[in-house]
C-alpha cells in the first residue's frame, strides 16, 4: 500500500483507554493508516474485566489494529496508577527508540459513576470525585509521563477525547466538569507544548454508536437502524471508526499545529479532510441539532 494510503507508516501511537468505544475506533484507524499502536486499558484476556464488566479487551482491539494494517500492542495499564503509566512509557521508549508520535487520552469509564437524576447537593460526593479521578486525573498522569518523548523529538500530537466542543452544560454536574476539563487539558498542553512543535487538541464525536450504546438499544451494528424507532436522534449517530478517521487525519496533517489548542469535532473535520463513516455517509450531529433540537434545547454553542 502506498504512503498516500498509509500516511502514518513508521509512526508510533499510544491510545490510552483503547479497549472499546471511541478509543477502540481511534486505535484501529491509526492502525489502518499504518501506525504501531499501543492499546491500553484495564480489561484484558489474561487479567479479566474491569469493574465495567464488559466483554471487550485490549487484546481484541490490538488484533483489530493489526488486521487493519498496523501493528497493535496491547498493554494492561490502570492509568490512575502513576507507576504503571511510567512503566508503560519506559517500555514504549525502549521498544521504539524513544519515539512517540501520537498520544490519545481516551480514558473514561465514568458511565456507571454518572448521576443524571440529581443536582450536585444531592449526589454522592465520593462517587462524583471518583468520576473526576477516573476521567481527568488519568489524562494528566498519562500526559505527564508521555509528553517528554514528544518534547525530546520536537514533534507529535496529543488528542484529548471529550463530549461536546462548546461550553454548553452537559446535563450532570460531575459529567459536565469532567468533559469540559478535558478540553482545558488540551488548551493548557497546547500552550506549553507549542515551543516544542507538539500540537494538542480536544475532539468530540457526535452521537457515538459505541458497543455499550448498541447494547442499550438491543441492536448490533448490522441492524442499528432498528433502534431509530426508540430514539429518532439515533438515525444521526456515527461509528467509532468515524471518530478514528478524524484523529488519523489530524495525525497525518503536516499543518496540525494550526489547530493546536482547539476543541474540534467530527462534524467539522469531515468537511476539511473528506473522510466518511464506514457506510460512506458523513454524519453531522451539529447540523441535526440545529435542524431538529435547537428549538427545544437551545443552540449547541460556539466551539471553545
Amino acid at each position: 500500500m502506498s504512503t498516500r494510503h498509509r500516511p502514518l507508516a513508521g509512526k508510533v501511537a499510544l491510545v490510552a483507554g483503547g479497549t472499546r468505544g471511541g478509543g477502540r475506533g481511534i486505535a484501529v484507524q491509526l492502525g489502518a493508516a499504518g501506525a504501531t499502536v499501543y492499546v491500553t486499558g484495564r480489561s484484558s484476556t489474561a487479567d479479566g474485566r474491569s469493574e465495567l464488566d464488559r466483554p471487550e479487551t485490549i487484546e481484541a482491539t490490538a488484533d483489530l489494529v493489526t488486521e487493519a494494517g498496523g501493528t497493535g500492542v496491547p498493554v494492561r495499564v490502570d492509568h490512575a496508577d502513576a507507576g504503571q503509566v511510567r512503566a508503560l512509557v519506559e517500555r514504549i521508549a525502549a521498544e521504539q527508540h524513544g519515539r512517540l508520535d501520537v498520544l490519545v487520552n481516551s480514558v473514561w469509564g465514568g458511565d456507571p459513576l454518572t448521576d443524571w437524576e440529581h443536582p450536585l447537593w444531592e449526589q454522592d460526593l465520593e462517587t462524583g470525585l471518583r468520576l473526576l479521578r477516573q476521567a481527568v486525573e488519568t489524562h494528566v498522569i498519562t500526559s505527564r509521563y508521555a509528553l517528554p518523548l514528544m518534547v525530546a523529538r520536537r514533534s507529535g500530537l496529543v488528542v484529548e477525547v471529550t463530549d461536546g466542543n462548546t461550553a454548553r452544560y452537559r446535563g450532570s454536574f460531575f459529567y459536565d466538569l469532567a468533559k469540559s476539563s478535558v478540553i482545558r487539558l488540551a488548551v493548557a498542553q497546547a500552550a506549553e507544548l507549542r515551543p516544542y512543535g507538539v500540537a494538542a487538541v480536544a475532539i468530540t464525536p457526535g452521537f457515538l454508536r459505541s458497543e455499550a450504546m448498541l447494547d442499550l438499544f438491543g441492536v448490533a451494528e448490522r441492524n442499528w437502524r432498528d433502534a431509530v424507532a426508540q430514539d429518532p436522534d439515533f438515525a444521526h449517530s456515527e461509528t467509532p471508526a468515524y471518530l478514528g478517521r478524524a484523529v488519523a487525519a489530524l495525525a497525518a496533517d503536516p499543518d496540525v499545529m494550526a489547530k493546536s489548542g482547539r476543541a474540534l469535532a467530527t462534524w467539522g473535520l469531515y468537511r476539511e479532510y473528506g473522510f466518511t463513516d464506514t457506510d460512506g455517509s458523513r454524519p453531522d450531529f451539529a447540523a441535526h441539532w440545529a435542524a431538529e433540537l435547537e428549538e427545544e434545547h437551545g443552540p449547541l454553542g460556539e466551539p471553545l
